[in-house]
């Protein structure tokens, strides 16, 4: 459709400056009214069988009963709009549903600024702010709400068969406990898989109340219960509990502990001038071509660092059973292990939801918040790097797992 030139003049006459035309009284919020009322009467003619203006069939009793003034929240504003109604209530407009009060996807809108990390207060004085909008808390809240329904389906979905790598880490967020109302710290867990793929997925997340073998049981066995049969490599970052809850629920998984964060936990016992040279020692011993040469490695930090760092190498040999399953694969695997990269960024995005927040009022709203910050995840690139050779190696080493 192209509008004439003429329509054109004859609709912009009178309009001199740009808020004639998109201020909250201008042209173009005008047009949306009218169009919209032009619409709805179109629908409402539909319903009836005739046209506007003209006489109802003799047989019918149903007919046009004027219209009901309607108050629509929407990116120009509120828009005022006068919606037709017929006389035995029949009439159910598509465009502006009964009960509909929000447009131009103000839903989204609400729930792209919770995800940034707004708050409610935040979120009122932007909508005002921009769009001249006064909504009310509740409002907000019940948008926001909205979204547990899409956790609760998120949570519950089937999952793949057999997942070569599952990491499983947990971040600390202050949330209002139930009872007590008092604000705790509490472990909000991810799991983290790669697909046969090499895609990535969050599997779920969950909030601990009380830590331990009997929690973590609980989540390898809804794993289970949603289709996993096999993991072939868990990489944990010492949960207590957990290696024996995954071997319980798959005993074929080697459990590896999380390299990266036993580093990080070794660099926090030294002192700034020293951690260059700690880590490059750290690095011989797990990049060491075998468990006993990571063994030897161990032994050489340990004499070189324990005068002054005697707390590093004790950590290394209780975590060891955890550690050394992972020279047993091929560096392209250990590179995905030890690197976890992918939980890095997850958890980075998470956090930069999270970090405008003191504390959540429920583990709801905390959930809300950061299964938003997952789906803004899993809408970037998910593949993981230097996949193929990996994969290779899993198809080799997990042959009848992994092509099962």
């Amino acid at each position: 459709m192209t509008i004439s030139k003429e329509l054109l003049d004859e609709l912009l006459k009178g309009c001199e400056r740009p808020e004639d035309l998109l201020g909250n009284d201008g042209l173009m919020k005008e047009l949306k009214i009218k169009l919209m009322e032009r619409m709805l009467g179109a629908e409402l003619t539909s319903h009836l069988g005739y046209e506007d203006g003209k006489d109802a069939p003799t047989d019918q009793t149903n007919r046009r009963n004027g219209s009901s003034a309607k108050r629509l929240k929407g990116q120009d504003g509120e828009l005022p709009i006068a919606v037709p109604r017929d006389r035995d209530g029949s009439f159910e407009p598509e465009l502006v549903k009964k009960g509909q009060t929000r447009i131009d996807g103000m839903d989204d809108k609400i729930i792209g600024l919770y995800a940034a990390g707004l708050t409610v207060r935040d979120i009122r004085a932007h909508l005002e702010d921009v769009y001249g909008l006064q909504v009310s808390p509740d409002l907000i809240s019940r948008v926001t709400d909205a979204v547990l329904d899409e956790v609760r389906e998120w949570q519950s979905r089937a999952l793949d068969r057999m997942y070569p790598i599952v990491i499983f880490d947990a971040l600390r967020v202050k949330i209002r406990d139930a009872d007590s109302r008092m604000v705790k710290n509490k472990a909000v867990y991810v799991a983290l898989g790669v697909n046969r793929d090499g895609m990535r997925e969050v599997l779920g997340l969950w909030i601990a109340d009380n830590e331990g073998a009997k929690f973590w049981l609980s989540v390898v066995t809804e794993l289970k219960n949603r289709g996993v049969q096999d993991i072939l490599i868990a990489v944990v970052d010492g949960l207590k509990g957990f290696p024996d809850a995954i071997t319980a629920a798959f005993p074929d998984t080697a459990v590896q502990t999380c390299i990266v964060h036993l580093v990080r936990h070794s660099l926090n016992f030294c002192a700034w001038k020293d951690r260059k040279e700690v880590a490059a020692d750290l690095r011989r011993i797990y990049s060491a071509p075998t468990a006993d040469q990571a063994g030897v490695e161990l032994d050489t930090f340990e004499e070189k660092w324990a005068g002054k760092y005697a707390s590093i190498a004790p950590a290394w040999r209780r975590a060891w059973q955890e550690v050394i399953p992972f020279f047993a694969f091929d560096p392209a695997i250990r590179k995905i292990i030890y690197t976890t990269n992918a939980i890095e960024s997850l958890n980075r995005v998470i956090r930069k939801s999270i970090k405008t927040r003191g504390s959540f009022p429920t583990e709801e709203a905390a959930t809300k918040l950061i299964y938003l910050a997952i789906r803004n995840f899993e809408k970037g690139g998910r593949n993981v790097r230097e996949w193929f050779a990996a994969r290779n190696h899993f198809a080799i080493m997990f042959e009848d797992r992994f092509n099962a």
